[in-house]
């Protein structure tokens, strides 16, 4: 006996190799259906039922791909306890269980009976597959690992196998009957071997004999799910419309309420945002807001720029314009697993005042340093360690809880929530967008119940990665250049597709725009101020900050822990400067020590002692660790000091060169010595 079997779920798991014990990795079975076959491809029984989504909802994007609404399966479904009664009894009387890449199943129905803690011999019985490297060489289909044919849909075996098209995948009742088509034609074709199928030598004849031509489908009636659940949609929304109506305000409601973007990108958001940071700048300024967000994905690279910007404006312009300092981290389960993929969920995070920022800073760095896999990436540990001075927006449609709606379930989603609001309190804000998006729509939706019954306010935002609604053009190009991909490949998931935004909304809209777009549900325009009035404005630029180098305790001088001077540093950079002297040059005349007091006091003027004995102390390491090091090159041939050092190996007395073109009393710089070091040790001394 065959059992071809198949079901429908709320989704995907995280972990494709997880055990069917973690119950929260496997997603839920929503719809089963089988057929059950003798030797010869008999139809001995089918069946086929939705299960009652129990404490879960189906989510939005499953119901995309299946058409069964959480609303369809509880009004059409069978409790899953019964479900797996009568898939029990079925397996009892089976000798394989098979179907299309059908391990996913396996784990699906096998999960399900660990949650009930019912036994089944389901993962005992042997397994025949409509989906292997066998079946790939049958279709040939280019595109799959290591050179090899790539393993054919169900759709893709279909077409090969009876020469027209299978149009209703993703109903398991039809995907049940295709693949049982696709079985027995397999059999037929003798693509299976008497040792997988446990028969004696004139099976095949005898197959053959009862089934001489091309297996036909068995004609079976295939409800259309999407429809049904569009009917009871449509019933449902149409209740609801006409209260929203009722309670939509006037939208003139708005008209003296400020809006402020707070979820932009610009330039720094790398191959992702086609925005300057000037002209996001400008445009707040064009549209008279009185603040704006800069949240670039992951870094805080465009910060200083941005705040640059808007201080300058600020010391002329009669409204200043507040810079609101964010990132939109990648927040994974954990940021220092790199054996599973997991880019996390984008939270948009922004700093309240300067503390705030220097923990954003933070936060950036332990996601390139420590978290980087694919994405640079935190987790909510390191969230709870630096969330002092932080206002927390919930995100886009890729944020955790809008995508644990359209992706796992209404109630993760709202466990997510109440995570975020725990830890942060009112500093925590539902995020809404509104690009024209079926999706949005339906996100929105449900966070607006969240906000209502969790008490969290919500924000209007526009996630956007453009400045005008025509640079859409150009930055869907961008996107292609950044994934190597062709234009005119058709957005969408999957082979053949490529990443794009759906539209041409991701603009920096106008105030007017913005409040056009939320009018019917005014507070998420009120409330931005709210989180504007939160933050302080503060200067990011300051005096260059070197590394405190540790220095003999006989050079330290008490007067430096008073006034924050570097006497030390000097006294210290001077010894070593002399005593390196003596072994440069065999007599210390009063020219050379005349040039090296000068140096020194130019050192000393403009605050760099303690570069001079960075740079001499990890020189003199790679020396010890026989790194190759370069004689020097560019102005800082020029310096005595540096020679002295063992910096740089040529005399600039010798060679008449110039010490103010390396450090200049009249022209305040940071000093920049070029050093060269072999590629294989280059490492080492980074490491150092």
């Amino acid at each position: 006996m065959f059992l071809i079997f198949d079901t429908e779920t709320t989704g995907l798991p995280k972990k494709w190799k997880a055990p069917i014990s973690d119950t929260d990795n496997w997603p839920r079975c929503i719809q089963i259906a089988w057929q059950l076959h003798d030797e010869m491809g008999k139809l001995i029984e089918h069946h086929d039922f939705l299960i009652k989504p129990e404490g879960f909802n189906i989510p939005y994007d499953a119901e995309q791909i299946h058409g069964i609404s959480t609303q369809l399966a509880n009004e059409n479904g069978i409790r899953l306890a019964e479900g797996l009664k009568l898939f029990n009894k079925v397996l009892s009387k089976t000798k394989f269980v098979v179907g299309q890449n059908v391990k996913f199943d396996l784990n699906i129905m096998g999960c399900e009976f660990f949650r009930l803690g019912i036994a089944t011999e389901l993962n005992n019985l042997p397994v025949l597959d409509t989906c292997t490297e066998k079946t790939a060489l049958l279709c040939q289909i280019p595109g799959g690992r290591g050179g090899r044919f790539k393993l054919p849909t169900l759709t893709e075996l279909y077409q090969k196998l009876f020469k027209n098209p299978f149009d209703e995948a993703h109903n398991a009742t039809a995907d049940v009957e295709a693949t049982t088509r696709c079985f027995l034609e397999l059999i037929r074709l003798k693509q299976f071997s008497f040792s997988e199928l446990q028969v004696n030598d004139n099976y095949f004849e005898e197959f053959t004999s009862k089934n001489p031509d091309s297996i036909q489908l068995i004609g079976l009636k295939h409800k259309n799910l999407k429809k049904e659940s569009k009917k009871l949609k449509e019933k449902k929304n149409r209740s609801l419309s006409q209260d929203i109506q009722k309670g939509r305000p006037d939208k003139a409601n708005l008209n003296d309420v400020p809006f402020t973007h707070l979820h932009n990108h610009s330039q720094f958001s790398i191959l992702q945002s086609k925005s300057s940071v000037t002209g996001l700048v400008n445009a707040a300024i064009k549209n008279k807001m009185p603040a704006v967000a800069l949240t670039d994905i992951g870094n805080m690279m465009g910060a200083f720029l941005f705040v640059k910007e808007i201080l300058n404006h600020n010391k002329e312009a009669e409204t200043p314009l507040k810079p609101i300092v964010g990132c939109e981290f990648n927040v994974c389960g954990n940021h220092l697993d790199k054996k599973t993929k997991d880019n996390g969920y984008q939270i948009v995070l922004l700093a309240k005042n300067k503390n705030g920022y220097h923990n954003l800073a933070k936060m950036s760095s332990i996601a390139y340093i420590d978290g980087f896999y694919y994405v640079p990436r935190i987790d909510k540990n390191i969230i709870k360690k630096h969330k002092e001075d932080i206002i927390v927006l919930s995100g886009n449609i890729y944020g955790e809880v809008p995508s644990k709606i359209l992706n796992i379930g209404e109630s993760q989603a709202e466990d997510a929530l109440l995570w975020w609001k725990e830890e942060f309190g009112n500093d925590f804000y539902l995020e809404l967008n509104d690009h024209q998006q079926e999706n949005e729509q339906h996100v929105n939706e449900i966070i607006i119940n969240f906000s209502k019954k969790h008490d969290v306010k919500l924000v209007a935002t526009n996630n956007t990665f453009y400045l005008e609604k025509e640079d859409s053009t150009a930055h869907d190009i961008l996107l292609c250049v950044k994934d190597g991909e062709k234009k005119d490949t058709p957005i969408g998931r999957g082979r053949g597709f490529r990443y794009g935004l759906p539209n041409e909304e991701y603009y920096f809209k106008s105030q007017e725009e913005m409040k056009e777009l939320f009018q019917h549900v005014p507070e998420s325009i009120t409330n931005i101020q709210e989180i504007v009035d939160k933050v302080e404005i503060y200067k990011l630029a300051r005096e260059v900050l070197l590394p405190k180098f540790d220095i003999p305790k006989k050079f330290i001088s008490d007067l430096d822990k008073k006034d924050g001077g570097k006497r030390g540093e000097n006294a210290y950079l001077k010894h070593i400067t002399y005593e390196g002297s003596k072994k440069r040059y065999p007599e210390i005349t009063e020219e050379i020590r005349e040039r090296i007091d000068f140096e020194l006091m130019i050192i000393e003027n403009t605050g760099y002692p303690g570069y001079f004995l960075i740079v001499e102390d990890f020189i003199k390491e790679a020396r010890k660790m026989d790194v190759s090091v370069g004689p020097g090159r560019g102005s800082a041939a020029g310096s005595v000091v540096a020679y002295c050092l063992e910096i740089t190996n040529i005399d600039p007395l010798k060679y008449n060169l110039l010490f103010e073109r390396f450090l200049n009393p009249d022209r305040v710089s940071l000093p920049d010595i070029d050093i060269d070091f072999d590629d294989e040790g280059r490492q080492k001394v980074i490491d150092y």
